[in-house]
């Protein structure tokens, strides 16, 4: 099992989340973006710089991510193609995506995508708190713990 993480954009409090849990449970973590990202020295974290360009940070984890694997996104569209390679899906806030509910997020993407391209402004996603900090980490660990049992 392998901890795809697509890193463009995700807030530093995750990443640190993520850190530690890689380090605790011996994950091999790894961060793609399209702009170097610092990691911690350690056998289990590391980072892969793909070139810039639409997608293609999400491009990548799709075509390395196997079953079993987890990844860390908040992307839709990329949760959708990783989903059917029986990969588990986290958002940075907690949530899970599922082959039971990517069909319906998905759905509600392109509305609100519809929306904004007709002049609707819609805002984007609250910043992240305290609540979502804590059930991501609860949600990584509960997840952890069944794909991947403490030694």
């Amino acid at each position: 099992m392998k901890i795809w993480v697509d890193a463009d954009a995700l807030p530093v409090v995750i990443r640190d989340i993520l850190f530690r849990a890689a380090q605790k449970r011996e994950i091999e973590t790894i961060l793609v973006a399209n702009m170097p990202l610092r990691t911690p020295p350690s056998p289990y974290i590391s980072s892969y710089q793909v070139p810039s360009g639409f997608d293609v940070a999400d491009d990548e984890i799709v075509r390395r991510a196997e079953a079993g694997d987890l990844v860390i996104t908040s992307d839709i569209p990329l949760a959708a193609e990783v989903i059917p390679k029986g990969a588990h899906v986290l958002t940075p806030r907690g949530e899970r995506y599922t082959a039971n509910n990517i069909g319906a997020r998905l759905n509600m993407r392109d509305f609100m995508d519809t929306m904004r391209s007709s002049g609707e402004h819609s805002g984007g996603p609250p910043p992240l708190n305290q609540t979502d900090r804590k059930t991501f980490a609860d949600q990584l660990d509960q997840l952890l713990t069944r794909l991947n049992p403490p030694r």
